[in-house]
């Protein structure tokens, strides 16, 4: 595992240090620590570059898409615990099939679906193509809550509580550990997101992040410390999230799997 683990940090090395690095350092010693670090490189692509721009609409593309796919997600798995039945087990099987079936088959009928809704290069239309997530939180959250106290909701249910006060009060906080995990899943799959961006975005003010790197080939293809530069600031934010939250990970799944 340590082997692997530096095998697969050389290129994560590479470009951090490339980032502080003049392009002559870059091409003497590719590898190497810099001679003179240099911040002259994130400057730049912040004075030339839509850098800004891209950050703020990832950060509302991935907030907002998170956010729904959570409720959906979590709504769906609580209807499903409290009202077992032949259209739940029905609706359920439907889920399943659908959250079998490759992405990218489906690539084409969803453009479609957007270019007719007057979504397509737009914020507001690639968060409606996230909410299919919501599938996946689904079956995470519903396995967690098949281990929950029924007793409890039906307590709940006796003293008057209604099924949202109920969702609200009770089930909530007994799912948070699934719920974070859900989150920070959900977070680095939408923050890293480059297939619909791609598909769905076309003008520079609309571009993700993960799209602002991919296009900054182009613009910074004589100066690859720039282009690392973008690459870190793209890295940083998400990186930085998976630490904080990575404790809660394994806890959220483990929690699930143990009864009481």
């Amino acid at each position: 595992m340590l082997t692997l683990t530096a095998f697969m940090a050389i290129p994560l090395y590479y470009i951090v240090v490339s980032a502080f690095k003049m392009p002559i350092d870059m091409a003497q010693s590719p590898l190497g620590l810099p001679k003179n670090w240099t911040l002259q490189n994130f400057a730049t692509v912040f004075a030339t570059s839509n850098v800004p721009r891209a950050f703020a609409n990832t950060l509302i593309v991935t907030v907002a898409g998170v956010f729904f796919q959570v409720a959906i997600g979590s709504l769906a798995a609580y209807g499903m615990i409290l009202h077992k039945g032949r259209l739940t087990a029905a609706v359920g099987t439907v889920l399943l099939v659908a959250f079998c079936i490759p992405m990218q088959s489906t690539l084409i009928p969803l453009y479609r679906m957007e270019a007719a809704l007057g979504l397509v290069n737009s914020l507001a239309g690639l968060v409606l193509i996230y909410l299919g997530g919501a599938v996946f939180c689904y079956f995470l959250i519903v396995g967690y809550m098949r281990k929950l106290p029924l007793d409890v909701l039906e307590a709940a249910r006796i003293d008057g509580a209604g099924p949202f006060r109920i969702y609200r009060s009770i089930v909530l906080p007994l799912i948070t550990p699934i719920l974070t995990t859900v989150v920070v899943f959900q977070t680095l799959a939408t923050w890293n997101d480059f297939l619909w961006p791609n598909v769905l975005l076309s003008s520079t003010e609309n571009r993700t992040i993960v799209l602002q790197v991919y296009n900054a080939v182009g613009q910074f293809t004589t100066n690859w410390p720039q282009f690392m530069a973008v690459t870190v600031i793209a890295l940083v934010p998400v990186t930085i999230f998976f630490l904080f939250c990575q404790r809660w990970i394994v806890a959220g799944l483990a929690a699930g799997s143990v009864k009481g």
